[in-house]
């Protein structure tokens, strides 16, 4: 994406929507406006996807309503959204969780959840929203760190050509001095 779309953004992307991840049960709470009032609406179920980076990046939210499957798609920096709860977490292997579109009843919403297997001792008992938390914060950084060296380098760019125009211009100059 380019520097200048990058810093225009920068201050419409909300802190904090990125701790959950693909598997993860949440709780997605949406504005909804119905004439001049407004209400809170909630969506719950299963992020089956992750889509895009930027102020583009979308989630997609699976659950069993009355037997069957609806899917609703939540861009995840939307002022519409008024806050997402995670849950439960969940360990998946897979980055998109489509093949839960197949399973019919109690399996389509089965997913290996983190805390049985910090009770059986599979995976190290570490608090997992801790390390959520860490590794947002550290893609935050990142995404910050490269939009800020794209910006320099824009930045360094113009000045050279500031530069070359300068020098032109008194090259020019001491020409017609001549």
């Amino acid at each position: 994406m380019k520097p200048i779309i990058l810093e225009i953004t920068r201050g419409q992307l909300q802190a904090g929507r990125s701790a959950f991840k693909v598997g993860d049960g949440v709780r997605v709470h949406t504005k909804v406006r119905e004439g001049d009032k407004e209400r809170v609406q909630i969506f719950s179920g299963i992020v089956i996807a992750r889509k895009g980076r930027g102020i583009g990046e979308t989630f997609t939210v699976r659950r069993i309503s009355y037997g069957e499957g609806v899917e609703r798609v939540f861009p995840v920096h939307a002022p519409t959204i008024a806050k997402i709860e995670i849950d439960r977490e969940a360990i998946t292997q897979k980055s998109r969780l489509y093949y839960l579109r197949k399973r019919v009843g109690k399996e389509a919403t089965s997913v290996k959840e983190r805390r049985l297997l910090e009770a059986t001792g599979a995976i190290d008992a570490t608090s997992s929203a801790e390390a959520g938390l860490a590794a947002a914060e550290a893609k935050a950084e990142a995404t910050a760190k490269a939009e800020a060296e794209a910006a320099a380098k824009a930045e360094a760019s113009a000045k050279k050509e500031e530069k070359a125009k300068d020098k032109g211009d008194k090259a020019d100059k001491s020409a017609a001095k001549k």
